[in-house]
């Protein structure tokens, strides 16, 4: 996916979840933060950010924070991304599914199932029905990456969905979006969230496929690149 009007700034402050203040060539701006965790790794004091500038009579502010840099990595954190380049990667054959037929008759954005409404519902040719629920991550310690940053018992109520949706007879799959690269693999946070790796580890038990991919961050753009291992 690809970013329009792309401009340099630094982070300044985070006085709630949903902005921050930049500077941007001398002006203290106001930017919508496209993503509601913590990110307290991400956004410090005096961080590169890139923000996308997009004025409109409806919106509130003219920027949204689409970029940072930390250290070595230039890291998406657009909350909405993932689903958007999961999507893109499992069309053009990016993302691989494992045990089932690539020829897809059926592919759609949240779809309800029990409680839950996952991120990709897919059928195949010979009849195959899946779920596919997305988590994006942006949390980076040592080029280990984890999820989540905060406890999230959304989350983990998805978890168990798909365990139900596993039993029922439906493919499941959990696939964590990586917004950055390169990164050496992917292991659930159980130290925040003791919960979720506990679900995610019986998902795994369960049949349910746990994936996760890394992707190519350029300033004005996301694009799902390859493979990174699981470590449950």
């Amino acid at each position: 996916m690809n970013y329009a009007n792309i401009v340099q700034g630094v982070f300044l402050e985070r006085p709630n979840r949903f902005i921050a203040y930049c500077d941007v060539n001398g002006e203290k701006v106001i930017a919508h933060v496209k993503n509601t965790g913590r990110c307290k790794e991400l956004l410090v004091p005096g961080a590169t950010v890139f923000l996308e500038y997009a004025p409109s009579s409806t919106r509130k502010t003219d920027y949204s924070l689409i970029t940072v840099r930390k250290g070595n990595y230039l890291i998406n954190m657009d909350s909405q991304a993932p689903n958007v380049v999961a999507l893109e990667g499992v069309q053009d054959g990016t993302i691989i599914l494992p045990n089932i037929n690539k020829e897809l008759t059926v592919l759609k954005r949240e779809v309800t199932y029990g409680q839950s409404r996952f991120d990709l519902y897919i059928e195949t040719i010979i009849g195959q029905k899946a779920f596919l629920e997305v988590k994006g991550v942006t949390l980076e310690e040592d080029g280990a990456v984890m999820f989540p940053d905060a406890p999230t018992q959304r989350g983990t109520k998805h978890i168990y969905e798909l365990i139900e949706a596993c039993k029922a007879g439906y493919k499941a799959y959990i696939l964590f979006v990586i917004q950055m690269s390169p990164v050496s693999y992917f292991t659930p946070n159980e130290s925040r969230d003791p919960e979720f790796a506990q679900a995610l580890n019986a998902a795994k038990e369960a049949g349910v496929y746990i994936l996760a991919y890394d992707c190519q961050v350029t300033e004005e753009s996301l694009q799902v690149y390859q493979q990174v291992e699981v470590r449950i």
